[in-house]
């Protein structure tokens, strides 16, 4: 568990645009080749160590002609960023996706003075 003073709480939100592979036939809507999108995320500004990282589906467009498998992960946090990790298997077709994210964590406070 993180324990976070509270005058020092951070919160950054952002939209990690996965992508979009319907329209050229890429290999998420294929459904063969490489299954796994990585998108780079920079915080507004850093935190003072890694924070919490909360991912959640904002879209996603899915065929129904095969099982629905996906896998969202948030990974390599660090104080100024993380990737975004959306992977998905088998047969499934991935038209295009696109993900939420919140960040909380301790950030630099103008009323803590080194002296």
């Amino acid at each position: 568990m993180k324990k976070l003073n509270s005058h020092r709480i951070g919160v950054d939100t952002g939209l990690a645009h996965g992508f979009s592979d319907f329209a050229d036939e890429g290999e998420m809507w294929a459904g063969k080749g490489t299954r796994v999108r990585l998108v780079e995320i920079t915080f507004s500004e850093p935190f003072l160590k890694p924070p919490a990282v909360h991912l959640g589906f904002a879209m996603w467009d899915i065929s129904n002609a095969a099982n629905t498998r996906v896998d969202l992960a948030a990974e390599k946090i660090t104080e100024t960023g993380f990737t975004a990790v959306f992977q998905t298997w088998g047969d499934t077709k991935v038209a295009r996706m696109r993900a939420n994210w919140m960040a909380i964590g301790e950030v630099e406070s103008d009323e803590i003075w080194d002296v």
